[in-house]
């Protein structure tokens, strides 16, 4: 396993790492861990090398904790990196910090977080954690060696990264990255931001929740062409994989395909040449013509106060269309069976209000009551 050192860090720590976000579900609930699965997954990883896994308290709607708890502890403590992260835009007294970050320890079986984040604090979050001192908790628990590395999340702008930069003193950072998101989202400036300061990068959503592992058919044909044996996933995973500056590149894997494809790419890794981005900005620019919505599908959206699934909306849009590109009436085909079938009715965009409460959590700042009036208007033509 290719690993990355960094001299405030201490340690090797594994290039990819295992993000606990998106595991094998038993049933459509999120709550719903399959165990057996993800557990094989864990020590599968473990065995290759992986030391890095990655959690949080709002992940599978709160069982993701208990889940890296029940399956990491059977292992020495020292065979493993755990990171999780304090929920801030849930706080409402200056006593939930300690509250949660008890809970956690105990929710995770350890007796402190090799890496512990500062959540997503872009905006109104960012306020909130002003307001309640949870830097300075966190650093108190730092020095009181409950904490290795202080770090934080965030989905912004990078002008608001800079100001997170320099408020305070930071162990690493965790961003959004992946060749969409580079110029998209100006993941760019955001991680030069980081990278020129010497602070260790930690790579999210390089797939971008999966859709750069199903860019369509046009799309796939460039990089088969270039590739034959590399899947779509790996061409995204090395992309992140090869900024220097980066310590490892979370994937969040939802079955032992995605981990074995992950573990083939980081274990014989390869460094993108100028000829290999030539061919990702070629697959990348197939996929920006398809007009796709950019929904990772991390279900910060989630619940919907009228019920409306607005990941699986997105994720059913989104294929249509991807496919539309190669044949459009397929692809007509395939929304309307898929639409009408996995999802029922009152989870359809039609119910939408446009409260934008969704609006307020989106990490990607999409107009969702927008997109859901589109989609809604398209279902029925």
């Amino acid at each position: 396993m290719e690993t990355r050192n960094f001299r405030n860090i201490g340690r090797d720590i594994s290039l990819l790492g295992f993000g606990l976000m998106r595991l094998p579900l038993k049933s459509k609930n999120v709550r719903d861990i399959d165990y057996a699965t993800a557990e094989k997954m864990v020590g599968r990883a473990l065995d290759m090398g992986v030391n890095y896994f990655d959690t949080a308290w709002v992940y599978h709607e709160g069982e993701s904790e208990n889940f890296a708890g029940y399956a990491l502890s059977k292992y020495p403590r020292d065979k493993y990196c755990l990171a999780t992260k304090m929920p801030i835009w849930i706080l409402e007294s200056s006593g939930d910090p300690e509250r949660i970050f008890t809970e956690q320890l105990k929710k995770c079986r350890v007796e402190y977080f090799d890496f512990y984040l500062l959540h997503n604090i872009g905006g109104e979050t960012y306020d909130i954690s002003l307001k309640y001192d949870v830097y300075e908790f966190l650093r108190k628990k730092k020095d009181a060696g409950y904490i290795t590395n202080l770090g934080f999340s965030v989905h912004d702008s990078p002008a608001h990264l800079e100001k997170v930069l320099e408020s305070r003193e930071w162990d690493f950072a965790q961003i959004q990255l992946n060749y969409i998101d580079w110029y998209a989202l100006d993941a760019k400036s955001q991680y030069e931001s980081i990278a020129r300061r010497g602070i260790p990068v930690v790579v999210m959503e390089p797939v971008r929740g999966g859709v750069l592992a199903n860019l369509g058919e046009k799309a796939d044909s460039i990089l088969k062409e270039a590739d034959g044996e590399a899947s779509q996933a790996s061409w995204a995973i090395r992309y992140a994989a090869s900024l220097p500056g980066v310590m490892t590149v979370l994937s969040g894997m939802s079955d032992p395909e995605q981990l074995e494809d992950n573990l083939k790419t980081m274990t014989d890794f390869r460094a993108l040449s100028n000829d290999d981005r030539v061919v990702i900005e070629k697959a990348a620019a197939e996929y920006r013509a398809s007009g796709a919505i950019p929904c990772t599908g991390c279900g910060y959206c989630m619940d919907c106060p009228v019920g409306v699934d607005i990941p699986r909306v997105f994720a059913i849009y989104n294929h249509y269309r991807t496919v539309r590109l190669s044949n459009e009436t397929i692809a007509g085909i395939v929304f309307e069976n898929t639409y009408t079938r996995v999802l029922s009715e009152s989870q359809k965009a039609h119910n939408c209000v446009s409260c934008e409460k969704c609006v307020e959590h989106c990490p990607q700042g999409i107009e969702i009551p927008k997109f859901m009036k589109d989609i809604a208007a398209f279902a029925a033509a």
